[in-house]
């Protein structure tokens, strides 16, 4: 009995599943190495594509951030972040936040860790935390890796701006710091559906492809001009704002709308994750 109490009056909560020990697992996954192998090709395939399809010069008279790609390293990493955050950066924040607790549930190795035991909640924010600061890394680099190559390949120098003037290259490296930090919380929404699916389902399959399928009807339905002003409530609507800090003169309304949106989604369906889960039976 002294011992069983020794070891009661030494449990702490706060100290089961050290997010160091959660993140180290997840590093050494298949899915993870394979996805981060992805983002770091994506660059050299573009690199690729406009040594082979020539200069993008702009057509038409009208010039985009597309035809700027070669115009600097900078600018070469603006365009890989625009073409990416549509679709390509929805992936590794549904699949790093999508597979992380029914994972566990297809292993059936879930009920033993809340036997351990590692609290619910612990366990949810352990994952949670992990997940998201995956997601955060796997933006972070693709864009790094897109400036080495285009610095490499199109040389340093300040980021040319489709309508006009440039941004010198401590600005534009600042912008594109902004760029990453507001694309990732307007993927909190993707990233709250994936973690919310997860703790509903016992197949990471269906969480992430659940919230990618769902990000893409947003997308869709952002598509539909006869909604009107009520696209503003899609997260998707505000996607693509970060462009207002490419400019000149930043213009920072969109951004805090799109924030605001996505976080009050992606607030309501964590919330909705962890009170489902801990009145959940967990049998697997």
């Amino acid at each position: 009995m002294s011992t069983l109490t020794e070891v009661a009056s030494g449990y702490q909560a706060g100290r089961t599943l050290p997010l160091r020990v959660e993140l180290v697992r997840q590093l050494k996954r298949r899915r993870t190495l394979v996805m981060g192998a992805v983002l770091a090709v994506l660059p050299f395939v573009l690199l690729l594509a406009f040594a082979i399809g020539g200069d993008p010069g702009g057509r038409n008279d009208r010039i985009t951030l597309m035809d700027t790609a070669t115009a600097s390293g900078a600018n070469f990493a603006a365009v890989n972040l625009f073409v990416s955050a549509g679709f390509l950066l929805v992936i590794p924040v549904a699949l790093f936040c999508g597979d992380t607790v029914a994972s566990e549930a297809s292993w059936s190795s879930l009920r033993y860790l809340l036997a351990a035991p590692v609290p619910r909640a612990r366990l949810l924010w352990s994952k949670l935390v992990v997940a998201l600061g995956l997601s955060l890394a796997a933006m972070i680099l693709l864009p790094v890796i897109a400036l080495a190559a285009g610095t490499a390949a199109y040389g340093w120098g300040p980021l040319q701006i489709p309508t006009g003037g440039a941004l010198d290259t401590g600005t534009a490296a600042q912008r594109l710091a902004v760029v990453v930090a507001y694309i990732f919380m307007s993927q909190m929404v993707t990233a709250g559906l994936a973690f919310w699916l997860s703790t509903r389902t016992d197949a990471p399959l269906g969480a992430v492809g659940g919230a990618v399928g769902l990000t893409i009807v947003g997308n869709v339905l952002d598509a539909v001009t006869a909604l009107g002003h009520w696209r503003d409530f899609l997260p998707a609507h505000w996607q693509f704002a970060w462009a207002d800090a490419v400019q000149p003169t930043p213009e920072w309304s969109g951004m805090i709308q799109g924030t605001a949106v996505s976080m009050t989604y992606a607030l309501v369906l964590f919330a909705l994750a962890f009170r489902g889960f801990a009145r959940k039976d967990v049998v697997s």
